[in-house]
């Protein structure tokens, strides 16, 4: 029976007393353990009546304080914890979640009221997602990817999910489903890889962040994707076609970007030729009719002066670039003088002897003045005659 039960008259079981006289003193249970404690490592004397204790100040009292202090401050000293620099330390207190420590030294209340887990935030871990997918057009294609992620909040990783790798591989998945199930079976195999891999990283890295995974997809490698066997070789010719339809449109484009800068630059070539030739034309034109104009004024006040003097240029004109001049001696011309530029003719010979040892189109060109004189000279023989 319970000593404060009915019957049991009220008697206290550690100090006999009845119920009635109070709680029991605490000074008096404190001078109780000393004794208990004094007595088992021999350095004190049990307490005096008058509530004294002896011998408190003994070699065993400070060899029990001392040994205390060094537990404590070994206790203390084992909440010094370094986080290296790609590393994230957690902190739990009393098992619960309590903070995320950067790298370097730091300090936290020792076990067993917090431990401290170091967490890898910047190794990089990759897995491969290969599966057969069914396209928007309703055919199967073959899909690989490479996919390469870290851990993004490391609390998250730890506590929010209980498999966050499992997570990621079925987000990925269930992306990878939406966007191939969304897309033609010619843009997944010709030009729609990389914006097609760009799609799934970004919803899968939403699905993920919607579970708190603490995970971040740092890169997403589409493969190039297959059609199934039974059609592949209708697909190779199909995507040898579309390449060499981009050579063609490369090649083409190239020539535009060659030929008609080329173009335009002849046509302002032309543009500027044609210019030159009018206002040439035109000058012409006006100097001849300035001329004309000239000479009329001068004709209407001296016609027959003019009328010679315009005769002797002309002959000039015309008899000053040959070498030959025919005489007609019949009629009355016999007794003409006949002038002969001897100072030229002896230069023409010096030139044809000084030309015979160069190189044969300088002798071919050294010859004409030597055969011009020999010409002359048979017309000056005609003319004496």
């Amino acid at each position: 029976m319970a000593w404060n039960e009915p019957g049991g008259n009220g008697k206290d079981p550690w100090s006999g007393k009845g119920g009635d006289q109070g709680p029991p003193d605490l000074d008096e249970v404190v001078k109780k353990l000393q004794d208990k404690f004094g007595g088992i490592f021999g350095g004190g004397k049990p307490s005096r009546g008058d509530g004294s204790i002896g011998g408190g100040s003994g070699p065993g009292s400070k060899s029990i304080g001392f040994l205390v202090g060094i537990a404590v401050l070994v206790w203390l000293a084992s909440g010094i914890y370094i986080i290296d620099a790609p590393e994230r330390g957690v902190v739990l207190r009393f098992g619960a979640y309590h903070e995320t420590t950067p790298p370097g030294p730091h300090w936290h209340i020792p076990f067993p009221i917090e431990r401290v887990i170091p967490v890898n935030v910047d190794q990089i871990t990759s897995f491969r997602h290969k599966a057969q997918m069914l396209t928007r057009d309703e055919n199967i294609v073959d899909v690989e990817f490479t996919i390469q992620s870290r851990i993004q909040d490391a609390a998250d990783y730890l506590f929010q999910d209980r498999d966050p790798d499992k997570t990621m591989r079925d987000a990925t998945e269930t992306a990878v489903r939406e966007i191939i199930g969304k897309s033609d079976l010619d843009f997944i195999l010709t030009q729609g890889r990389g914006a097609i891999a760009d799609r799934i990283k970004v919803g899968a890295q939403g699905l993920i962040d919607d579970y708190k995974a603490g995970l971040m997809i740092t890169s997403l490698n589409m493969q190039p994707a297959k059609p199934p066997e039974q059609v592949k070789s209708a697909f190779d010719d199909a995507i040898k076609a579309r390449e060499d339809k981009e050579k063609l449109e490369n090649q083409a484009e190239a020539y535009a970007n060659d030929g008609v800068p080329r173009a335009r630059g002849e046509a302002a070539r032309r543009i500027a030729d044609a210019s030159a030739y009018k206002d040439r034309v035109i000058a012409e034109a006006e100097g001849d009719a300035s001329r004309f104009l000239a000479i009329l004024k001068e004709y209407e006040r001296e016609p027959k002066v003019t009328r010679e003097r315009i005769y002797l240029e002309a002959i000039e004109s015309m008899l000053g670039q040959t070498s030959k001049v025919m005489l007609d001696t019949a009629e009355g011309g016999g007794n003409s003088l006949m002038y002969l530029p001897l100072d030229k003719l002896i230069q023409g010979v010096e030139q044809g002897r000084v030309g015979r040892g160069a190189a044969s189109s300088n002798t071919e060109s050294s010859r004409a003045p030597v055969e011009t004189t020999k010409f002359r000279n048979v017309d000056r023989t005609r003319g004496v005659r």
